[in-house]
Formats: C-alpha cells, structure tokens, sequence
C-alpha cells in the first residue's frame, strides 16, 4: 500500500505511507534496548535509523527541530538538509526518534517513534526553549479554554465546552514533582487525573480524540514533543496551546537572550500554520495510544499511527516485517 504527494516544485513526491518508514524503523531499532538500562544506546540506535530511512526517502526537507545542535549532535541535527535541493526547502521537520527515553531503558511504558512534517515556514521555530507548558483537550474545547486561568476554572470552562460533568473528566499529567501542585488543583476541582510516567504526545493525541478516556493533558513537557503533538492535533481539528516554560537555569538564560516572552500562551494556529500536515508515530513499547514492536523468530510486529496527507485525520496501520 503506498501513496504519494506533490510537496512543491521540483522537490519531487513523499506521502504519509512513505513517513512512516522512518518512525517504524526507529522503533524497530529501539526495541532491543528495551529494560536494558541503557538509554543513550537505545537512542542511538533509533536516531541512526530514522537517519537512515530519511536519507532514503524523496524528500526536499529541513530538520527545524531535530536531537540538538549541530556542535553537539551528529544525525538529525537542527538544520540538517535532506533531499538535493538548493533553494528553500519544501518541508520543515520534527522528529523525536525515541520519546520516552529513560522509560524505555526501564521497560516502561508509552516509549514511541515520532516524526512529523509541515510546509516550510509554517512552523513555530522554539529555538533554544527545551521546556513547555501545554494544554491539549477534544475539538468541542477549540476556543473555549482560558490558559491563563486558574486550573479549577480550566476545567470548569472544559466541562462546559464538552457537555461533561467535571466530575466524569479525566486529565493526563506526566507524573514528575514539578507537576504536584498541579495534580492537587484537579485533584480539588473535582475532577480525576491520569498520571503516566512518560509520553506527552500520546496524552495530547488522546486528549484530543473525542470519547477517548483523556479529556484533556495539562502540564511542561519537552518542548519538540509539544511541536509534534501541534501538528497532529492541527490536523485532528483538537486544541493545543502552549507556553515557554524554561525548567533549567541555562535554559532560562537561552530564552531570555532569544527576547520569547515567557507569559505568552501560543495558540494552535500560531503554532501550525497550515493544515497541510503529516505526523507519524509508531509505538515501541506498548502505551496508552499504540502498541508496542512484539517479535517472533521471523517477524516483527509494529503499530503506527498516521495523521494528515493522505491519512486524513488519523489512521492506524498494523505492519509485518521481515526481521534480518
């Protein structure tokens, strides 16, 4: 099954079904890393094949955000050029190889490969902000939400928008100790709170599939995570606002030389600024959202989930692959 895309002039074709090469093999990759303790290995391998199937791909695109500077990294770096073009590039990208990290290394949950695409220019460029407060909810809440209130009147405004008694709603919040004043507001608005040890893009993705079980996703994350899970939610037609919310003093100081305004809310559509979006992801370890690679002596199972282009709001697409 494949489908293919105009992406611009010159730049030749690449469609989601293409994308998704590039999450799948990152997964596949990753999974020998699994409870083996040893993150930066297990990233490693994601990042080199992701490289790999990228490089592979015909694709006029610009890493926007990738794993860290150039100084600093040597595969998916920010900037990096893919395809042989010589003009602007036709696409920007985003890519997480391995979300979840340090969970993955410890056999935990909600680990998943992601990358995402949008026209050039058409993305909010974070720069050095490594740190984000988000709030992600079903598209009934598009508009309806005040960031800057308080949580309890949040969620009270959420209720109204969902026709849900806040009694009834679910909130997913990264379990980490910044997040306890946070967890304790919902706690005493009423409502219940899903804490998971890691995968924000999974609880923003769920947050704003209406009926999922996650009514809304609330708290900082990374920042590159956010950028993902504004593209897909662009597409899905959710609610994604974000905040730039430093958690590292060098970090502080990087935005502050930078001029971004730490008050300021961003909503979806400054963020992403167009509809024409692709977002894969494919899950590694299983979580709330996708299933986990499961291996047998000849194959190798993974689970991907795909938004925009030819995929439309979303679609899961199950493959086999024959292991090497």
């Amino acid at each position: 099954m494949t489908e293919q895309r105009q992406t611009g002039a010159g730049s030749g074709t690449v469609g989601v079904y293409e994308l998704r090469r590039a999450t799948e093999a990152a997964a596949r990759a990753a999974y020998a890393w699994i409870g083996r303790g040893d993150k930066a290995l297990a990233d490693d391998a994601a990042v080199a094949a992701m490289q790999t199937e990228l490089e592979s791909l015909n694709l006029d695109g610009l890493m926007l955000v990738g794993e860290g500077p150039r100084d600093e990294i040597g595969m998916l770096y920010h900037g990096q050029r893919f395809g042989s073009g010589t003009g602007k590039p036709a696409w920007d990208l985003v890519v997480d190889p391995l979300e979840g990290t340090s969970f993955l290394a410890k056999g935990m949950t909600n680990a998943m490969a992601v990358v995402a695409m949008a026209p050039h220019g058409t993305l909010f460029d974070p720069a050095p902000a490594r740190y984000m407060e988000k709030l992600a909810a079903p598209p009934a809440a598009r508009g309806r939400i005040d960031p800057e209130a308080p949580v309890a009147e949040r969620l009270k405004q959420l209720s109204a928008a969902l026709n849900k008694p806040l009694e009834d709603m679910t909130v997913y919040v990264i379990e980490k100790p910044r997040h306890k004043a946070l967890v304790q507001a919902i706690h005493n608005a009423g409502a219940r709170v899903a804490l998971y040890p890691a995968g924000d893009v999974a609880g923003a993705l769920m947050a704003a599939i209406p009926d999922s079980g996650i009514d809304a996703l609330m708290g900082t994350g990374g920042t590159p995570e956010g950028l993902l899970s504004a593209m897909a939610i662009r597409a899905m037609g959710g609610e994604f606002l974000g905040r730039i919310d430093p958690q590292l003093a060098t970090e502080a100081a990087a935005v502050e030389k930078a001029g971004m305004d730490l008050a300021r809310w961003y909503r979806l559509d400054e963020m992403v600024r167009s509809d024409d979006v692709v977002f894969c992801a494919t899950g590694i370890t299983t979580g709330l959202l996708l299933d986990g690679v499961e291996r047998t002596r000849e194959l190798e199972k993974t689970q991907t989930l795909m938004i925009g282009g030819a995929a439309g709001p979303r679609q899961m697409l199950t493959s086999w692959h024959r292991r090497a």
